[in-house]
């Protein structure tokens, strides 16, 4: 049986694909890894924000649905098009775009 006070010790994505012996391709993993972790602690946070009267274990199936949710998006998406990280987010102050520019 799983507990919050093993759950809360991870840190490494697939410490948490091995606490919830949930499948993952490595390769994937690998390349997202930051971004499936940002999105799986939002929607913990989430989880978290709304789970007044929730079991141990009702909370940690939700973590578990939420890890996969967090997985998923990164198999149908693109860590520039979820733009979980400023850097995404920022425009780059030395950058001209093409529709800045005009003729005269």
């Amino acid at each position: 049986m799983t507990t919050i006070q093993e759950f809360k010790k991870l840190s490494d994505a697939e410490e948490f694909f091995k606490f919830f012996n949930l499948p993952y391709d490595q390769k994937v993993v690998n390349v997202n890894r930051l971004h499936i972790l940002k999105k799986f602690s939002q929607y913990v946070q989430e989880v978290d924000d709304s789970s007044a009267g929730l079991s141990e274990a009702e909370k940690l199936n939700k973590y578990c649905e939420a890890l996969q949710t967090a997985y998923q998006v990164f198999l149908e998406s693109t860590p520039h098009e979820q733009k979980l990280f400023k850097v995404f987010n920022d425009k780059p102050k030395n950058v001209i775009t093409l529709t800045e520019i005009t003729s005269d």
